[in-house]
């Protein structure tokens, strides 16, 4: 959603990433086309244990009576004979078996879709509610479970999320259930929605550092309704620690973006104080782009005002060069004026900045960005002060020229 903003490429691969590219789990959690998820991985200790036969416990763990489950002669049949033409009755009595092995699971998945309303009725009446806390755990179970409240009827979504009722936490936090959270917070009532938050209140920042957790209140801030989420003012104090976090930096943004201004004004109040410390740092420099892309223009007008006078140090940044290119791309005109200008003031030692700039790994893409951007007379100015040094440089030195390559700069020698 958020396109890297270098215009060539980056020598540090931190140009503005989308909230989901930090970590291994994507926040959307079934793929198009996919069915069926990767094995492996353990379960959250607080939650049960389920054993898929003949495969035995994943990562060395032992079910808690050390019993391990047989695979049944019918899905040894269904595994070895794929020429035979299965459908969903030839199962009934199996379905939770089915849904624990990958290729019962994938068959259960497929046909759920365009099953009869009797037909998933039978699937739900053997899961819910006896095994469903089971397999939304699991590694291949979990993705049945999504597609219950996805093709389910609500009667059918409402009760297999009051299964999950008094388990939301432990489920938020693990590798499977959290994946489950999510698709009932996009199927469920508003009560049950409520229901959700209330039980992660008090441990909502716990999860939103998980590497689980997080998705599941990233999925909350955007679709329950900001009344509900009566768990967001526990953020307030915490907001230079959420930014600098790889999880909670996408935590806030979700924020900034889906709540109303009165829920996040004490938040954004509390991110000015730290701005300048957030553009250098390696996760909240992502938050102070997202301001600068989406905030309002009194929000933006802090970011620049902090950046003026500090042009050149924070292009020299390997963080905050982003900010540096988002700011002259999101600013107002006189303000990206004034920016500009101030990358052309002869320093008080006497050195060119442009110079300076056009030398350093960071900030040659800073000053590339402002050919971009920069407009009338001050463009011919910007070019005036860049072509000298451009061609002195390529005549003498070599040592810079991996900087040099780029089209804005290449065009200044060939006009």
């Amino acid at each position: 959603m958020y396109a890297n903003v270098r215009s060539t490429p980056s020598p540090h691969p931190q140009a503005y990433h989308t909230p989901g590219e930090y970590g291994s789990q994507p926040s959307v959690m079934v793929p198009a086309g996919t069915v069926y998820g990767p094995p492996g991985m353990g379960h959250h200790p607080q939650m049960h244990q389920f054993h898929h036969g003949g495969r035995g416990g994943r990562r060395g763990h032992v079910a808690p009576d050390h019993r391990v489950a047989i695979r049944s002669p019918l899905l040894d049949e269904f595994r070895a004979n794929k020429s035979r033409k299965w459908e969903l009755k030839d199962i009934y009595g199996y379905i939770v078996e089915f849904s624990g092995d990958q290729h019962g699971s994938r068959f259960i998945q497929q046909k759920v879709e365009t099953a009869s309303g009797e037909e998933k009725q039978r699937i739900f009446d053997e899961i819910v509610p006896l095994h469903a806390l089971q397999l939304i755990q699991d590694v291949f179970g979990n993705y049945v479970v999504q597609k219950l409240f996805e093709h389910g009827t609500q009667t059918q979504r409402t009760l297999l999320a009051k299964t999950m009722e008094g388990h939301v936490l432990p489920l938020s936090l693990q590798m499977y259930g959290c994946r489950v959270v999510q698709k009932a917070v996009e199927y469920v009532t508003p009560d049950q929605q409520s229901t959700f938050v209330q039980e992660l209140e008090g441990q909502v920042l716990r999860c939103v550092r998980d590497a689980n957790g997080n998705h599941v209140i990233q999925k909350l801030i955007e679709l329950v309704s900001p009344e509900r989420l009566t768990f967001v003012s526990a953020f307030r104090g915490f907001v230079y620690e959420l930014a600098t976090h790889p999880y909670g930096c996408r935590v806030l943004q979700r924020c900034f973006e889906h709540l109303q201004d009165d829920h996040i004004r004490p938040l954004m109040d509390e991110l000015h104080k730290h701005v300048t410390q957030l553009m250098q740092d390696q996760f909240g420099n992502y938050v102070v782009q997202f301001v600068l892309e989406h905030g309002k223009p009194q929000d933006r007008a802090v970011v620049v005002s902090k950046l003026r006078g500090q042009m050149l140090h924070m292009a020299r940044h390997k963080f905050a060069s982003n900010v540096c290119e988002k700011v002259l791309v999101t600013a107002d005109s006189e303000s990206r004026r004034l920016l500009i200008d101030e990358l052309m003031a002869p320093r008080p030692d006497g050195l060119s900045p442009v110079l300076a700039m056009m030398k350093d790994q960071y900030a040659n893409y800073v000053l590339q960005r402002a050919l971009t951007v920069v407009e009338g007379e001050q463009k011919e100015a910007l070019i005036a002060n860049i072509r000298p040094q451009l061609m002195n440089m390529r005549r003498y030195s070599s040592t810079f020229s991996k900087h040099l390559t780029s089209s804005e700069f290449g065009v200044l020698t060939t006009e």
